[in-house]
């Protein structure tokens, strides 16, 4: 009997420490974050349209595409593939996102295309992508839109960050959100 009121206090106390005590205090953290811990979210006519940290599928021709995704971009499951390069699998997958790619953008040769255009990240949910990536995508996007190339690829370089430490990244739904804002067409704003 000893034994049991022991363990129904520890019990008592874990529940107490765990379930009420470390929640307030991470949610206490959290209020120091930006936005209060609940994501850095973009609007777009004050309307929510994604988060500037989690990655989102663009797979239509007139916009920027992204990094591609090991879980189809679904935020509750983040996750790599955990495949290596010697996986065979694996490399097919590669080289299925390759063909696609050039079949898309058939002005470009295999060599040309960023890493980071064909594999996906540890996360499987990267928001970015390289400004090489950006930059080989304005020829494509341009035609689609029928805008000027220089004027698109204007708009890239002008949403490259830059970081004191780490490379230079392009956020692709923030990218898309100004090339809505560019076409000036109002039923175009991310209809992936």
């Amino acid at each position: 009997m000893k034994n049991i009121f022991s363990l129904l206090k520890l019990t008592l106390l874990t529940i107490i420490l765990f379930a009420v005590i470390y929640p307030l205090a991470i949610y206490g953290i959290a209020q120091f974050a930006p936005n209060q811990g609940k994501g850095e979210t973009i609007s777009v006519n004050g309307k929510v349209v994604g988060y500037q940290k989690i990655g989102q599928k663009f797979d239509k021709s007139n916009y920027f595409w992204g990094r591609p995704s090991a879980v189809d971009y679904n935020a509750a499951g983040s996750a790599g593939s955990n495949k290596g390069p010697s996986n065979a699998e694996y490399l097919a997958l590669v080289q299925k996102r390759i063909d696609t790619f050039l079949i898309v953008h058939p002005y470009l040769k295999k060599s040309e295309i960023p890493s980071d255009m064909v594999t996906a990240s540890g996360s499987g949910l990267d928001p970015n992508i390289s400004p090489e990536g950006a930059l080989i995508q304005v020829k494509r996007v341009a035609k689609e839109r029928k805008l000027a190339e220089d004027k698109v690829k204007a708009l890239v370089e002008s949403k490259i960050n830059t970081t004191v430490v780490g490379p230079e990244t392009v956020n692709v739904l923030e990218l898309n959100v100004a090339l809505d804002q560019l076409s000036k067409k109002g039923s175009e704003v991310l209809s992936r």
